[in-house]
This record gives C-alpha cells, structure tokens and sequence, in this order.
C-alpha cells in the first residue's frame, strides 16, 4: 500500500524549493499558493504584475494515487468574477487530466501562463465598454493562435512530407533497381550506344593520325627538310676534311689520281691562233 502521506510531503517539500515564499502549507492537506505572470524582486512584483491569483488546495487522503486534489482559485489583483471562473475550470481540467500523479506545479504553471497573455491593466473594469474591449483582443489572440497553429501544421507536413521522400530514397538504394526484361533491354541500349559512340571517336582520331602521317610523307618527296639539308651538308665538311688530310698524308698518290684523259696528246700548244682582240676580249679560239 502506497504511503500517501509520504508523496505528498515530497511535493510539499519540491513546490517550497520552487515557489519560496508564495507557497505556503496551511494544514498537512492545505496548501496556498499565490501566482504571478512575471518573477523577480518583491518590491517589483507591483509593477511587473498587473494580475495575479491564489490558488487554494485542498487534497483528499488517497492523492496522488486515486484522486485528484480540490482547487479553487482567488483573485490577489487586477482581475474579475468571469476571470475566476475561466482559471478554476483550467485547473480542474489539468489536475484531472494528471490523475495518479502529483499535479500541483503543472497545474499552477497553465495558470501562470494564462496570467502572463493576460498581464494588463483594467481586466478587473466591470463595465460594458471594458468587456467588449477584453472580448475584441481574445478575439484577436484566438485568430492569431489559430494562425500560429495553422503555419505549425503546415510545416510539419512540410517536414513530414521530405523525410517520407527521403526514407523512399533510402529504401530504394538499399533494394537496388530489380532486374527484369524491360531494364535490361534499357540497360543494353544505352550501353550499345555508348560503346558506338566511342568506336565513332576513336575512327576519327585513326583517320586523323593518317592524314598528317600522309602530309608529312608529301612534305619529304617534295623537297628536303631543313633538317636533312643541315645533316647533307655536315656530310660533305666532313667528306672534305678527310680528302685534306688524306692529301696531306700522300701527296704523290693524289697525282696519280689524276683523270689522264682530261689532257689531249694531240693538241699542240703552237697550233693554237690567238688573235690580239680575243686576247683584248679574254677570248681564246681553239
């Protein structure tokens, strides 16, 4: 069998640590607990809070385990009977939807932030014009909540919709494409048109190759290179070169190198008419 007693000590002991001197225990089952929008200094609380309430609470034997506690709800300043009223059907609604639990702070914190949207001046003005003001800017904040909440759900199906396509996309790469007639014949298809277009490529660099190869053959039947002309001429230095040293090594060989045909025994120099104009003329008749 629980010990009730004991639980409710516990939370008399957590609400003390949190609230300090705003909670205080009456009776071992009574609790009073005053509730403001906005904390800080004592001597600020005036001028900070334009509203706030006393929440009285009264607990049967067997909370928090089998029953809820008694609540009602004072007003401390700035507020109306109708406003009362409101705050008490919300902590009813909050300690019963926490059956089973201790439910003193949650229940104190959905009147605190009520108090906190409706820290202002002149709630407790009771009059016709003062209502219909108070009416009007519920109004207002009850449009702008539905707003708030409309946008919310929008972008969470926003959020909701990308991460459904991204677990698609996961899924798929994880299953891989199935292989079938149809994939594969689509698979062949591009694959044949890849490899024709390479061998296409490769055609036209071939050709390619063959026409400067056949160019540079034209440019060699046609006439020399500079390069040849530069290796024909270093042929024949060199071919010289040696002569003359061969010459200069054997200089009675070189005489009998000598083409005797050249020379005519028959033409006798005294047969030869030179006339003073060729020799004028450097012309000589043979």
């Amino acid at each position: 069998m629980a010990d009730h007693a004991e639980e409710q000590e516990m939370e008399v002991e957590a609400l003390e640590a949190i609230y300090d001197t705003h909670f205080e225990k009456v009776a071992s089952s009574k609790w009073s607990l005053d509730i403001y929008p906005e904390s800080g200094d004592p001597s600020d609380l005036d001028e900070l809070n334009h509203v706030a309430v006393r929440l009285l609470i009264d607990l049967p034997a067997d909370y928090p385990e089998l029953s809820v506690p008694s609540l009602q709800v004072e007003i401390i300043k700035g507020l109306a009977d109708e406003h009362k009223d409101e705050l008490e059907a919300l902590a009813f609604e909050a300690a019963a939807s926490l059956e089973g639990t201790p439910s003193i702070f949650a229940v104190a914190e959905i009147l605190r932030e009520w108090l906190v949207d409706n820290n202002q001046k002149g709630l407790d003005d009771v009059s016709m014009h003062a209502q219909m003001m108070r009416k009007k800017k519920q109004g207002e904040k009850a449009e702008q909540k539905a707003q708030e909440t409309f946008e919310a759900q929008v972008a969470l199906e926003e959020i909701t919709q990308a991460e459904q396509e991204e677990l698609e996309v996961r899924k798929r790469r994880e299953e891989g494409t199935p292989c079938n007639m149809e994939n594969f014949l689509a698979w062949r298809a591009r694959f044949e048109a890849e490899m024709a277009a390479e061998k296409e490529n490769e055609v036209e660099d071939t050709d390619a190759i063959k026409k400067s190869n056949k160019k540079k053959e034209v440019d060699k039947t046609g006439r020399i290179t500079g390069r040849q002309h530069f290796a024909d001429q270093s042929t024949n230095l060199e071919a010289l070169e040696a002569a003359a040293e061969q010459a200069e090594r054997d200089p009675d060989e070189d005489l009998d190198d000598v083409d005797e045909e050249l020379f005519d025994d028959d033409v006798d120099l005294d047969d030869l008419d030179f006339n003073s104009e060729d020799e004028e003329d450097g012309e000589v008749d043979i």
